[in-house]
């Protein structure tokens, strides 16, 4: 009997773990696929997420591809601001088609004109002074002003004056005593004659120093108003009679003899006016703003020279030196409807001319031009430019140096 109870109780015992085995057995593996359910879930949202990821990253792709686009599209513009240009002499200019002329560009000289220049020379022999230690070059003269002294006291010939005095007084006495010999004809007609022309000349002689005669020797004046163009003697020096001492010249009047080469023969017909431009200043002067006129050019060349000469006469204002060679640019026949722009406008690099169009307000872009015809003031546009552009004018440079320091500045937009 008992041992029936224990197999009873053992069995019992059996069959309860067992349940109990497969209780546990569930719990895991519901708890598992729970687990593994959120897992899932989890992945789900992690490839939700990704894709979101990859949602955001395209729209920024997106967004840099576009502001590429706008920099690549204003990559070219230079920002010079209003308040910069402002403190330049800053201009720009609507250019639109219009009548040019062309041109012959050709060398100079400018020279005085006929009769407005007069030359100095020594009406005595002797040692010269300059009557004031002010006298120089470019220094301003009136008529009969006195320039030099000329002394001959303490030469070895004599003094000039004295010697042309006793010559005179000597040819004056010979004069009147043949006049009253004549008269009775006791010397010839001939005779009477030959002694009248050496005493008019002794007279000539001694009138032109005589009247000039001072405690220092001869003065020498200036024959017209004007200022001294050059002096040709030093203080000290030996002189003669007739040697040139300085030139005076009024320089009212002036010159531009241009050389023009041959091969222009045909366009001298058609000019009538003249630009040109001086080394010393750089600045380029019209004709027409001088009262200037065509003297004349030469029918044939010289023999031993390839060029034609082309002669100006025109007013000066006191800023054209005579002698001064000059760049000339002969105006010739007219071409009808060009552009053309400020030479001012130009800027060059390495051979290559450019100019500055103005897209907006404050930006600019730099552009290659073609030249034609530059008449040292305007110069013609072949290709780079349109009617109605807007061109940097003056301040060109500004806007070089601009550019310079990058195209656009941090936190500048435009909308076009």
């Amino acid at each position: 009997m008992r041992t029936i109870i224990y197999a009873i109780t053992i069995l019992a015992i059996s069959l309860w773990g067992c349940k109990n085995q497969s209780s546990q057995d569930k719990h895991t593996h519901s708890a598992t696929e729970t687990h593994a359910g959120h897992d899932h879930s989890h992945e789900g949202h992690n490839h939700e997420h990704e894709g979101h990821d990859h949602e955001h990253e395209t729209a920024e792709e997106h967004a840099g591809h576009n502001h590429e686009s706008k920099a690549t599209k204003h990559s070219d513009e230079i920002i010079f601001p209003k308040a910069q240009a402002a403190k330049t002499t800053f201009e720009v200019r609507e250019i639109q088609p219009a009548s040019f002329n062309q041109v012959v560009k050709t060398t100079g000289q400018v020279l005085a004109a006929p009769g407005d220049e007069a030359v100095i020379v020594a009406t005595s022999n002797g040692v010269v002074s300059f009557s004031s230690n002010k006298l120089t070059e470019g220094t301003k003269v009136q008529k009969g002003q006195s320039l030099f002294q000329i002394s001959s006291k303490d030469i070895a010939e004599g003094d000039y004056y004295t010697k042309v005095k006793a010559t005179y007084e000597a040819a004056k006495a010979s004069y009147d005593r043949a006049e009253a010999l004549v008269k009775d004809k006791i010397i010839s007609q001939k005779e009477f004659e030959s002694t009248k022309l050496e005493f008019e000349n002794a007279k000539t002689a001694y009138n032109a120093v005589s009247n000039n005669k001072t405690a220092k020797g001869v003065s020498v004046n200036a024959p017209i108003n004007g200022h001294m163009k050059n002096i040709l003697v030093k203080e000290g020096e030996y002189i003669t009679v007739g040697q040139p001492l300085a030139t005076v010249s009024q320089n009212q009047r002036l010159v531009l003899r241009a050389e023009v080469s041959q091969r222009y023969y045909n366009a001298m017909q058609s000019v009538k006016s003249a630009n040109f431009k001086t080394p010393y200043d750089n600045k380029v002067y019209s004709l027409e703003d001088l009262n200037g006129r065509l003297l004349s050019f030469g029918k044939t060349s010289n023999e031993n020279s390839f060029f034609i000469p082309v002669s100006f006469e025109f007013d000066n204002k006191g800023e054209v030196i005579p002698g001064s060679f000059v760049e000339v640019y002969l105006i010739s026949s007219p071409i009808e409807n060009t552009l053309s722009i400020p030479v001012s406008a130009l800027t060059n690099e390495m051979g290559i001319y450019y100019v500055y169009v103005q897209i907006d307000e404050e930006g600019y872009r730099k552009q290659e031009v073609a030249l034609g015809a530059n008449n040292g003031k305007e110069v013609q546009i072949i290709k780079g430019l349109h009617p109605g552009d807007r061109v940097v004018t003056q301040g060109a440079y500004q806007v070089k140096m601009a550019s310079a320091s990058g195209a656009i500045p941090h936190g500048h937009s435009h909308e076009h």
